[in-house]
């Protein structure tokens, strides 16, 4: 996990696109816009991203990059999820706290799936 210190935040853990085309990988990503999330939209965070690297056939999350507020705070799920051989499934089913940026999970899975089904 990598969480460097800038104005954005940025923070990641995993494989990224780079690295997945260099290995072949057949993945696609999702991306939920801060922007999109009640909190995005209270705090005024017009940029900020969270994008999810994933392995097309099992859903699997081979990577997590965020650009934004509290980037260093939000990791820590998408590396537990990642750590565990989550899915983007796993995402779309639980429940995030309303509103929290951690609902940007639950976004970029969901464009995840519509790029898989």
């Amino acid at each position: 996990m990598n969480s460097p210190y800038t104005i954005p935040e940025l923070s990641f853990v995993g494989k990224t696109e780079r690295e997945l085309k260099e290995a072949g990988i057949d993945y696609v990503v999702g991306r939920g816009w801060f922007n999109k999330s009640a909190r995005g939209q209270i705090i005024g965070d017009a940029t900020g991203v969270l994008k999810l690297n994933v392995e097309r056939d099992s859903g699997k999350i081979l990577g997590v990059h965020i650009v934004g507020e509290s980037a260093s705070e939000l990791i820590h799920i998408g590396q537990l999820v990642m750590n565990l051989n989550g899915t983007v499934d796993d995402l779309v089913c639980n429940v995030f706290n309303y509103p929290t940026l951690a609902e940007c999970y639950k976004l970029a899975a969901k464009e995840c799936l519509s790029h898989i089904s």
